[in-house]
């Protein structure tokens, strides 16, 4: 029997509803109720309440893309979040008992911005849709996208991008570049990064890896939501969107692989750590 895992769930949608949330909580049903794990996890509404966990209360953190601008406003809910991220840094910097924390989309844009990482500029256009992730010849050896092909697929929704990483920076993290976007050879411009492996227990995605095919299939068969898409991106690009959707090698292949992945190895680093200590 292992450790009890706790996990916290930071909410970054300012309330705005939205289908990741869902898939977050039931990625963390799925994985507690695997035999021999015992647990539970607990969600933290960031931007309106202002709530934070506690770092002597969980051992794992799962923290949501969101809408809006990640550039500082300097609102209050942003100085409670920095002040996490730099907490479990300098945590794991300097205590034996890791915590491990993903962040995805909004909250990756965040990390890399507060953390001098890399550059996050506004996109010439939306980047929306279901799309090929590229895999760096460091991501080709990074466990957590094991199983996965090069390039898989994911949900990729964003006006903002991340680019121009501090390499030296983050070697100083053990930290790597894992993923690009597609080339666009009519584009002169840098690819962006679309995942960073921070630290041996920090990892980023600015893709939406907990996507699932029902809850993305409902969300954009809602009618204001198919019109909207029609209307901006084509009807092409929208049945196209749809018939991805059902193409189990596809977004479910990741939904299936990173954040389960993630769980199970900070798990058993946890418990080996425990283990150790006792």
């Amino acid at each position: 029997m292992g450790t009890k895992q706790r996990i916290a769930i930071l909410d970054l949608n300012a309330g705005e509803p939205n289908e990741g949330m869902r898939c977050l909580k039931m990625l963390a049903v799925q994985f507690l109720a695997q035999e021999g794990r015992e647990g539970h996890y607990e969600v933290f509404e960031v931007r309106i309440n202002g709530e934070i966990p506690l770092l002597e209360d969980f051992d794992i953190y799962l923290s949501s893309g969101g809408p809006g601008s990640p550039m500082v406003t300097e609102a209050a809910w942003e100085y409670k979040y920095f002040g996490f991220l730099d907490a479990l840094l300098l945590h794991n910097l300097s205590k034996p008992d890791k915590k491990h924390l993903f962040l995805i989309c909004h909250s990756f844009q965040l990390a890399c911005v507060h953390w001098d990482l890399a550059k996050v500029t506004k996109r010439r256009s939306t980047s929306f849709g279901i799309y090929p992730i590229f895999k760096t010849n460091s991501g080709e050896h990074e466990i957590l996208l094991e199983g996965l092909a090069n390039p898989f697929y994911a949900v990729d929704s964003r006006d903002y991008q991340v680019v121009g990483p501090s390499e030296w920076k983050l070697d100083t993290l053990e930290g790597k570049v894992l993923c690009r976007e597609k080339v666009r050879s009519h584009v002169p411009l840098e690819r962006a990064v679309m995942a960073i492996r921070f630290s041996r227990e920090i990892f980023g995605v600015q893709f939406h890896p907990e996507a699932d095919s029902e809850g993305m299939l409902r969300h954009f068969k809602k009618e204001e939501k198919r019109n909207a898409i029609i209307k901006k991106h084509g009807k092409r690009k929208y049945l196209n969107m749809l018939e991805q959707l059902v193409d189990d090698e596809k977004i479910m292949k990741t939904n299936l692989t990173i954040i389960p992945n993630f769980l199970r190895l900070a798990a058993e680093a946890i418990d080996a750590q425990k283990l150790q200590s006792a």
